[in-house]
């Protein structure tokens, strides 16, 4: 089974790790430009790839990379926090198809930041792998778990928690599917889907209206994941920032 990688972030380069120890033999990796990389050198390190089996994320839709990935005979491709949209023909270079891993209790939130929504929108937390088909995250699942929400939890401890979980799941599933041992499940219907932008529609906190101490709580706890400003509100024309800590009972540590 040769794979294609398409990973970014903490995730991603666990991933690709993980695929090494395990014997796996990676095709080609397909990485973010340089300005939306996360973790990019220990991924090639994890990789340990010729410079010629590197393709830009951002050049999939280029007839020329698509004939390029197409030569490497990979059987599957597998997406991890995979920042682009995958689309045909690029679907159809791959007789095993394409798999994601993505930090969301599909069909619960879709799209960008699963771990904000489900913080503000109360929906169920978790990890799935999917099939890749022309929607975003819509495709048949492979397997997933689900993550609770804790009321201590900040977006960046309930991201890390679905990391975590990410990788478990993938490392505990990964063998069966690439055996084509794992059937997949059409999703449920219903579920929310978010794009990058719509958390700009919360961050802005405005001090003249009323909201409950509940959704507040939620939308600030939900947009605390340093080093990234997340919720604020304006002092003339100047914005202010907003980070929560928050220390349960008895925890004795603080949890942002």
């Amino acid at each position: 089974m040769r794979i294609l990688l398409l990973v970014n972030n903490w995730l991603g380069w666990q991933v690709t790790e993980w695929l090494r120890l395990d014997g796996a033999e990676v095709a080609a990796l397909v990485l973010h430009p340089e300005h939306r990389r996360k973790f990019g050198d220990e991924i090639e390190r994890a990789a340990a790839l010729p410079a010629d089996r590197i393709v830009g994320a951002d050049r999939l839709h280029e007839r020329e990379t698509l004939d390029r990935i197409a030569a490497l005979g990979a059987d599957i491709a597998l997406s991890v926090l995979f920042g682009y949209i995958l689309k045909a023909p690029f679907l159809e270079l791959f007789p095993s198809g394409v798999i994601n891993l993505h930090p969301a209790y599909l069909p619960f939130n879709r799209g960008a930041h699963p771990d904000v929504w489900s913080i503000v929108e109360g929906t169920p937390a978790g990890v799935t792998i999917h099939r890749v088909d022309v929607g975003v995250d819509t495709g048949e699942v492979l397997a997933q778990r689900e993550v609770p929400v804790r009321t201590s939890d900040t977006g960046e401890t309930l991201y890390r928690r679905l990391e975590r979980e990410g990788l478990d799941l993938f490392t505990q599933t990964w063998p069966r599917i690439a055996a084509g041992a794992v059937e997949g499940q059409p999703q449920r219907d219903g579920g929310t889907y978010h794009r990058t932008r719509d958390v700009d529609a919360i961050d802005e906190i405005d001090l003249d209206r009323e909201y409950t101490a509940r959704h507040l709580l939620n939308v600030l706890r939900a947009r605390t994941f340093p080093p990234y400003p997340g919720a604020y509100f304006r002092d003339g024309d100047r914005r202010v920032y907003v980070r929560l800590q928050l220390i349960p009972e008895n925890d004795g540590e603080a949890s942002a």
